[in-house]
């Protein structure tokens, strides 16, 4: 999920990804175009060789780039003016997405056989850089379907219909080697809720346990280093599951405290939206 935190919103209509989408192309064709007529004025004007030779070079560079992006692999400019349309065709944004990546994916094992054909040519750096461009388009035309699977299934789902709501507490009087040996240790949590009298006091992870020695583990309690609550450990009930997901990528988090008031109602876990993700892929992606 880590991805779902840093990638923009979706475009809102067809129209928008393809001028969002065509305008970096056009971008580029433009800087290419403007180098080379640059060139070509220089070699007119007598121009010292180096500078004509950098200017024909930024538009040479520009103009592949323009050329690139517009191959119709989807993460590339081109991948999503192809989704554009076929999310015009069909009105379905999770159809055209698939069909895009699987296009990515297509021209990214193109990209590694041409790679390896060059290799065995005798041009290996060349052969090599094919390869890695292929390697992570490939990887880049999956995530892209993957993201947006992310958000259909969990946006606008709120935090309470994934939290386990009878969560394992710790009292702020254990001490730090008592919580990692009783509880880390046996039931693999990083992060527990710290509770006196019924009332939630924080909570303490392996983030804070691993500034303490490891001899001083014994001579120490819960509650000297447990964490306050903040927007960096909890949230709400009915906060918007994407937006968890968002704060556990941001803060490198698994774990966060569902509270209510100064009330601990529960514990939202990475591990059970995944399982809720893989679930409603696997039962709805043939849909």
């Amino acid at each position: 999920f880590g991805g779902v935190a840093e990638m923009g919103d979706e475009p809102t209509s067809p129209k928008t990804e393809f001028l969002m989408a065509i305008a970096g192309p056009i971008t580029s064709l433009i800087i290419a175009l403007i180098f080379y007529s640059l060139a070509v004025w220089a070699q007119k004007s007598r121009v010292p060789t180096p500078v004509y030779g950098v200017l024909l070079y930024l538009g040479a560079i520009n103009g592949i780039l323009a050329v690139f992006n517009l191959l119709p692999a989807f993460p590339l400019d081109g991948g999503r003016v192809l989704r554009s349309i076929l999310w015009a065709l069909r009105k379905d944004l999770k159809w055209a997405t698939r069909v895009a990546s699987r296009a990515g994916q297509l021209f990214a094992v193109i990209l590694i056989v041409l790679g390896f054909m060059q290799i065995v040519q005798g041009n290996v750096i060349g052969g090599f850089w094919w390869i890695l461009i292929g390697i992570f388009l490939q990887g880049a035309a999956k995530m892209s379907y993957q993201q947006l699977l992310v958000r259909q299934v969990l946006e606008g789902e709120p935090v309470n219909r994934f939290m386990q709501a009878n969560p394992t507490v710790v009292s702020p009087d254990l001490t730090i080697k008592q919580l990692v040996e009783d509880y880390m240790y046996i039931l693999h949590y990083k992060m527990f809720p710290v509770v006196a009298g019924g009332k939630l006091q924080g909570c303490i992870s392996t983030q804070q346990i691993k500034s303490i020695p490891r001899e001083e583990w014994a001579s120490h309690t819960v509650g000297e280093f447990s964490d306050s609550c903040s927007r960096e450990n909890s949230i709400s009930p009915d906060t918007d599951a994407l937006k968890a997901v968002e704060i556990m990528s941001r803060t490198n988090r698994s774990r966060l405290l569902v509270i209510e008031g100064d009330r601990l109602v529960g514990i939202l876990s990475l591990k059970d939206l995944l399982q809720f993700f893989a679930l409603k892929v696997e039962l709805e992606e043939k849909a």
